[in-house]
């Protein structure tokens, strides 16, 4: 088990490109494959995550290895997740010092940068599909207002347009997470 949870969040922290939110579709897969954990819980990794101190992917690494192995799996995952930045950084610090003003070297940064907006973008919009859709009533013909979560869409609607005003555009985040949290606790998200 310590080996498996070392080598899928070692791919996943070679190829999630992006930072932390990169790294959800790599743990949707993880859930289909191995039912470490359920959408809903990754659900709850993310909340976790984006409301504790240090990096999203990281915190998310910790987070699952945890629900699946306990204190072993959540250092063996998060090991795992941070081994190949590790490697790359080292091996890239030396490579970029030669080649830092080449067109290709260039180039290669210029084409990663459409991945990883790609990437972050399924996620979230995955994301968005699981928090807004009831999938559990999903399955037959429903009610266009059964299906919706209307609560978590009000929710969402309401703290984007109070994010986007200009007299709270310069709060902190951590400011609307705490926010968001009381307002979950409050109303039973």
């Amino acid at each position: 088990m310590l080996l498996t949870l070392y080598i899928e969040f070692f791919k996943t922290g070679l190829f999630a490109v992006g930072g932390g939110l990169a790294t959800l579709p790599f743990l949707y897969d993880l859930s289909d494959r191995y039912g470490w954990f359920s959408y809903e819980q990754l659900a709850d990794m993310i909340a976790i995550s984006e409301s504790t101190p240090g990096a999203i992917g990281v915190n998310m690494a910790t987070y699952a290895g945890f629900s699946t192995a306990g204190v072993p799996g959540a250092i063996i995952a998060t090991l795992g997740l941070v081994s190949p930045s590790i490697i790359i950084i080292i091996i890239l610090a030396h490579v970029l010092e030669r080649f830092k003003q080449s067109t290709l070297v260039q180039g290669a940064f210029y084409g990663l940068r459409p991945a990883s907006t790609a990437l972050i973008a399924a996620a979230g919009f995955n994301f968005m599909y699981h928090d807004l859709i009831n999938t559990s009533v999903y399955s037959g013909l429903q009610s266009l207002m059964d299906v919706i979560n209307i609560k978590a869409l009000i929710f969402s609607v309401v703290l984007y347009v109070i994010m986007q005003h200009r007299l709270f555009k310069h709060l902190h985040p951590v400011v609307f997470i705490a926010f968001s949290a009381l307002i979950g606790i409050l109303f039973s998200f």
